[in-house]
């Protein structure tokens, strides 16, 4: 909160009826209400910069804010001050067209000013009295998933920070495997080999990782992670393939634990295993990744707050909610962030984003989320998938690596 308590004197304002504002197709909360003053619409300007990244600072002395974005490059330094229809951009005097106000405690300034300064889009609905918002194009790491039927898409690896081949699982039997089922190494196609995949993506920049996937559905995960010996044997495994094929780190894809039974049990021997694994790995140079199922699933054998200190990165599977065939509740991808928030930090959350569930019209609001909490960045399920549509609805929202 900054701004003197005292509201300035505005007969021309009014806070009825009301207006409310869309971020990237998604509610943003406010403190204080928007209003719109002499035809212009004001809105709490440290509750939009903070959801688009942008640093706020208060001088009450002089009753000014200066403001700044931490995403974009060469961003202007914007220095407004309440009562005033002159701002400063970047030293340069600029006019306002209604002046910075205080409504209980919160400063509003116009938001057409704000959405030139800092690169967002803005559009209004007359009928439903609607700002929306569109963030501006921003960096953002992101991770997408090779695994079934991904080779079509291999273009766009180089544009990726990360890949998380799923060509490994842990088996009926509890045992780590690479020939088992759907996750298991590929063949050959021609002169391009597995290897050679995995180490043109490690030369472009892309940093590989191999994927270990496995389910509980029949109690294999369960079974593994209750065996002393068999556990071992299974880390040491994991490392040594990721070694000799050439991965940069190990991505672990254990689903279903929490579903029934002890789950206190199951989230202590999860992070057991995982704190095994994550020694093991970093003792060879290997990052560690963690896809776990959001905190708002029905899957609750997955300890957040553990895991967060002893893997690089956890990846968030917000999806699926209703069956993973159409977009997912923005409700329900919200609440699995703040909950995961709660238990680790903003840099080690990346948004899982599956796009059996999103199109090039829907994605982008997924990718709004991860912006607007600042998460490292988003996981794309999977290449194969995605399609040209969506790709390109993507790179207006992300400025990706290639």
């Amino acid at each position: 909160m900054f701004g003197s308590s005292a509201a300035l004197a505005n007969p021309a304002a009014t806070a009825a009826p009301r207006v409310s504002i869309l971020l990237d197709d998604y509610a943003l909360p406010f403190p204080a209400e928007p209003m719109i003053t002499q035809g212009t619409t004001m809105v709490p300007f440290r509750a939009i910069a903070e959801a688009l990244g942008i640093e706020v600072t208060w001088n009450q002395a002089h009753q000014e804010i200066t403001a700044t974005s931490k995403r974009q490059e060469n961003a202007p330094k914007v220095v407004l001050t309440v009562g005033s229809r002159q701002a400063k951009v970047n030293g340069q005097s600029v006019n306002l067209s209604v002046a910075p106000m205080t409504q209980k405690g919160h400063t509003l300034i116009p938001l057409s000013f704000f959405s030139q300064q800092f690169g967002a889009g803005v559009g209004w609905d007359q009928k439903t009295r609607t700002v929306s918002i569109t963030s501006p194009r921003s960096d953002m790491y992101t991770l997408g998933f090779y695994a079934l039927s991904s080779f079509d898409e291999r273009a766009m690896l180089p544009e990726l920070d990360a890949a998380a081949f799923g060509w490994s699982r842990i088996d009926k039997e509890g045992n780590f495997t690479i020939s088992g089922a759907e996750y298991r190494w590929p063949q050959a196609a021609g002169s391009i080999t597995p290897e050679s995949i995995v180490q043109n993506a490690a030369d472009q920049g892309t940093l590989p990782y191999l994927m270990v996937y496995s389910s509980d559905s029949s109690g294999e995960l369960t079974k593994n992670l209750e065996d002393p010996a068999l556990q071992e044997q299974t880390v040491n495994s994991i490392v040594d393939t990721a070694v000799q094929k050439g991965f940069k780190g190990i991505n672990l894809d254990l689903e279903g634990l929490g579903w029934s039974g002890d789950k206190a049990k199951a989230k202590s021997d999860y992070n057991a295993f995982v704190k095994k694994l994550s020694a093991k790995a970093k003792a060879n140079g290997l990052k560690v990744g963690v896809v776990l199922h959001p905190l708002n699933s029905a899957y609750t054998g997955y300890d957040y707050a553990a895991l967060g200190k002893l893997a690089d990165e956890l990846i968030i599977m917000a999806y699926e909610y209703e069956g993973g065939k159409k977009p997912e509740p923005l409700n329900k991808v919200d609440e699995a962030i703040r909950l995961a928030l709660k238990e680790t930090s903003k840099d080690k959350l990346v948004l899982g984003i599956s796009l059996d569930s999103e199109n090039a019209k829907s994605v982008n609001a997924k990718i709004g989320l991860a912006k607007r909490y600042d998460l490292k960045g988003i996981a794309l399920w999977r290449l194969g998938i995605i399609g040209q549509e969506a790709w390109q609805a993507m790179h207006e929202a992300i400025e990706f690596k290639g």
